[in-house]
């Protein structure tokens, strides 16, 4: 009868009065292989009496037809807690580091160097080469100098070929108006969302743009 699951940080324990089933691992090397693989315990060797529960095997890895739950002969196991397992065993790395630093001498040069000794292992990540965190800042730095030229640029385009569309369309309408061109011009050289404005719209904003060139001169 199964007492545990043998999946890495799974509590499940055998109880009659709870629905988890326990299922051993296959005979076929082949399978028994891929399921050792899944569960990713280091040099783990299943035995006679090793079992994992139906918490790791997905729905469809179950055949309901009988009175008991059973595997399919396909089934592996695809649902692990590997997370759970990892911080667990970080939790008892760190306790132990803090009982084995407890049980040092208490000594001033001691206990400095132990803070010492804590602090590079939790942070060993924000010292390992700060000469080449100091170079990724510059380059990075540098990058986003350079984006900010380059909007800046974009961004003066945009308002130079606007003042231009408008003074384009500023012309159009005029000639139209004044008969030099045919009625209907502007709808064919024109894009449709300006070619449909008034004259008058046209005009306030080309003295809009004027007055702006003024203000900035």
């Amino acid at each position: 009868m199964p007492t545990n699951c043998a999946a890495a940080g799974c509590a499940a324990t055998y109880n009659k009065h709870i629905n988890i089933s326990f299922h051993r691992f296959p005979l076929d090397p082949k399978r028994r292989k891929e399921w050792v693989r899944l569960v990713r315990r280091k040099n783990f060797v299943p035995g006679k009496h090793t079992f994992l529960c139906s918490k790791h095997f997905e729905a469809s890895c179950f055949d309901l037809t009988g009175q008991t739950r059973r595997l399919k002969m396909d089934a592996v196991p695809t649902i692990f807690d590997f997370c759970t397992h990892i911080k667990s065993m970080k939790l008892k790395s760190r306790s132990l580091l803090k009982k084995n630093n407890n049980c040092t001498s208490a000594g001033p040069s001691n206990l400095k160097a132990n803070i010492s000794q804590q602090v590079l292992l939790e942070h060993s990540y924000a010292f390992r080469n700060p000469m080449e965190a100091k170079k990724r800042i510059v380059k990075l730095e540098k990058e986003i100098a350079s984006l900010r030229r380059k909007m800046k640029t974009c961004l003066q385009k945009e308002r130079r070929a606007t003042r231009r569309w408008i003074k384009a369309t500023c012309l159009v309408k005029n000639l139209e108006a004044n008969n030099i061109l045919p009625r209907g011009t502007s709808e064919h050289i024109l894009p449709t969302a300006l070619s449909h404005l008034p004259l008058e719209d046209f005009k306030i904003l080309e003295q809009e743009q004027q007055d702006k060139k003024l203000s900035i001169l």
